[in-house]
């Protein structure tokens, strides 16, 4: 069975890129490696008419790759242990890779010229005298920093304003031309030979804004960007996209159309030229997130209103960025609905057709001609590349065989109608053998996030150990339409906290394998946050595990990096209504033991929201442990450091082992 020590087997393969002819698709598959304490992975082909998948780089970490549009190359991300991730070209071919950047914050995002001359990418730049640009000044020796901006940090990342992700575009060098030789020193004492030279790339946006997602316009005379340029972005959510001409020499033209506040998360240029959008609106505020579904919209141009080609009731693109285009001028997207990530083809005429099961979760799409292929998981696998298409998905790889060799336990859904007329949908995965099984109910992060019927590495471990485990989608939760999202609006630990007890009891007295007078109760982030609201209210469980919360709202404001906002639009903004929504002003009530589990570095959920908790417990007397991994964020349990992540799950098994022993 999968255990905390089979982390490395999590094979996770990225976004993938199909050639342009369509017989063979690229992917990065990457997982944690515990003797290096980090994630390590390559570029693997797969071939899409017959074959067997092969890698073809031997880089640290080799990531996102793309096809030129002439498919004659491929354009990648590489990071050497300990150093930040550099753009990269290779011929198609094969050969050596070529490298092309050498920024010192690193690359993120990139996009090919339609011509394939050149690349376009996003780097953070560092203000001079931080961050190591002058070797000599360390971070604690820097120049103090001021700020007038509401938001001027961000979780894994840190500070920002002086650190902005600009736009840069580069030309293709020749990967088969000779490279520069460099002399070797004969003397000891000789400076060392430089390192390789790499092309100058022009900087394109200089204003103090982030970008992202850049895509070249077709006709390749400028790049499209995502950034918030208006006059009130320091007080609303919304952005738009914009474009720069590849010399850099206009000012930045808004591309998107402006009939409404919204906050865009993906572009595209269709075959004809028009931009596509992925967007949530944002209502006459522009602050207005909660539980908003992302719709696909046609924008024609800035002065006309945008068209929603998908309906909010039925269709949330929220979760997977990618839209892609078939030959015919189809649209490709992935539609979270009721916990799965569903593939599904929208034509011209506006039929659409599911590409994936009512179970399959989709991470990443790509298409070229009629070819569509996505990065699929399900309840046995921690993703694959298949073939989309035909009656089911054809899967092409086997990064998973791993874990399949290590023992899977079977995933079983469940829906529980709750005391209201509510059905509440979600998972049960249990133990081998008879039971009855002590049984912990885990509670998703979000609100607006979704548990999937896919393997879990969470629920894996803790059943692995003897706990059966318990999950679902509460109200609040995404995937099930706006009006189930935003009902918890103002009102969270009301209808959110029914649905869970009502699933848990339904599960409980569903299965006799389960000891209902053996239970636990554990979550992270807005999951930390409904465990101790659970606590405070119901006394039931044995132990608790209140794991990166949101738990003080009033303290939320000016200590995290969405603390202007999230609080505000989720609970309110009078002293009563923070008051009556907040774990800290109800945690006199908690009687339950309880591990507050936390990141130092954690910037969405700051420090701060644990220790005062925590403090809390113990002066009202309650078993209490708090427990905090240096250098980590709020992405701890999803991308931590691989040893930290082993040593997390060791912490949370020997808290259970101790008040809910097997």
């Amino acid at each position: 069975m999968v255990k905390a020590t089979d982390l490395p087997l999590l094979s996770t393969p990225g976004r993938p890129s199909i050639h342009p002819r369509g017989d063979v698709a690229v992917v990065s598959v990457t997982r944690p490696d515990i003797s290096a304490d980090a994630y390590v992975g390559q570029l693997w082909s797969v071939p899409l008419t017959g074959g067997e998948p092969r890698r073809i780089t031997r880089g640290f970490r080799d990531s996102a790759p793309r096809h030129s549009p002439d498919g004659s190359l491929i354009a990648f991300l590489r990071a050497a242990p300990g150093e930040p991730p550099q753009l990269h070209v290779v011929s198609s071919d094969g050969g050596e890779p070529v490298v092309v950047t050498a920024q010192l914050l690193g690359v993120s995002d990139i996009a090919w010229s339609p011509d394939s001359s050149r690349i376009a990418y996003t780097a953070r730049v560092a203000e001079q005298g931080r961050y190591g640009t002058v070797p000599e000044i360390g971070a604690g020796a820097e120049a103090p920093r001021r700020f007038t901006t509401r938001t001027f940090r961000a979780n894994g990342v840190g500070y920002t304003t002086d650190r902005r992700a600009s736009l840069f575009v580069v030309d293709v060098p020749d990967v088969t031309a000779e490279p520069a030789v460099q002399p070797v020193p004969e003397r000891s004492g000789e400076k060392a030979p430089d390192a390789p030279t790499v092309p100058e790339s022009r900087r394109l946006s200089s204003f103090d804004a982030d970008v992202s997602h850049p895509v070249f316009t077709p006709d390749g005379s400028a790049v499209a960007f995502i950034s918030d340029l208006h006059e009130t972005a320091d007080v609303d959510r919304a952005n738009d996209v914009y474009s720069v001409s590849v010399d850099g020499e206009d000012e930045p033209r808004r591309l998107s159309a402006a009939d409404a506040r919204r906050s865009i998360a993906g572009l595209a240029f269709a075959p004809d030229g028009v931009l596509h959008v992925l967007a949530q609106e944002l209502g006459d505020s522009g602050r207005d997130f909660v539980a908003r579904n992302t719709s696909l919209y046609r924008m024609p141009s800035p002065d006309a209103r945008a068209e929603a080609l998908t309906d909010v009731t039925d269709t949330d693109i929220g979760e997977v960025s990618d839209i892609v285009f078939t030959g015919d001028g189809s649209v490709v997207f992935a539609n979270r609905i009721r916990g799965a990530i569903r593939a599904e083809r929208l034509a011209a005429d506006g039929s659409r057709t599911v590409l994936t099961s009512d179970s399959d979760v989709v991470s990443g799409i790509d298409a070229s001609g009629d070819r569509i292929v996505a990065v699929v998981a399900g309840s046995r696998d921690s993703g694959e590349v298949a073939l989309l298409g035909g009656p089911s998905p054809e899967v092409l790889t086997d990064f998973s065989i791993g874990l399949r060799d290590a023992g899977i336990l079977p995933v079983e859904h469940h829906a529980v109608t709750g005391r209201d007329g509510q059905v509440v949908e979600g998972w049960l995965v249990k133990p081998e053998g008879d039971g009855p099984f002590p049984t912990l109910l885990m509670i998703h992060g979000g609100p607006f996030a979704a548990y999937t019927g896919a393997l879990f590495d969470e629920s894996q471990v803790y059943a692995d150990a003897g706990y059966a485990v318990v999950y679902c989608n509460p109200r609040g939760a995404a995937g099930f339409g706006e009006a189930f999202g935003r009902s918890i609006k103002n009102a969270m630990g009301t209808v959110d906290f029914a649905d869970v007890i009502d699933f848990f009891e339904g599960v409980l007295d569903a299965d006799e394998t389960l000891d209902a007078d053996r239970v636990g109760v554990l979550g992270g982030s807005y999951g930390g946050y409904l465990t101790a609201w659970i606590t405070a209210h119901d006394h039931r469980f044995a132990g608790a595990i209140v794991e990166r919360g949101f738990l003080d709202p009033e303290l939320f404001v000016g200590t995290s990096d969405i603390g202007d906002f999230f609080g505000d639009e989720y609970v309110g903004t009078s002293p009563e209504d923070i008051a009556r929504q907040s774990p800290q002003a109800h945690v006199g009530s908690v009687r339950t033991p309880t591990l507050v589990l936390h990141s130092e570095d954690d910037l969405r959920c700051p420090l701060s929201q644990a220790e005062r908790y925590y403090a809390a417990l113990k002066r009202h007397g309650v078993d209490a442990e708090l427990v905090v991994f240096p250098g980590e964020n709020h992405e701890l349990s999803r991308s931590g450091r691989p040893r930290h992540r082993r040593d997390r799950f060791d912490v949370i098994l020997e808290w259970w082992s101790r008040v809910l022993p097997v």
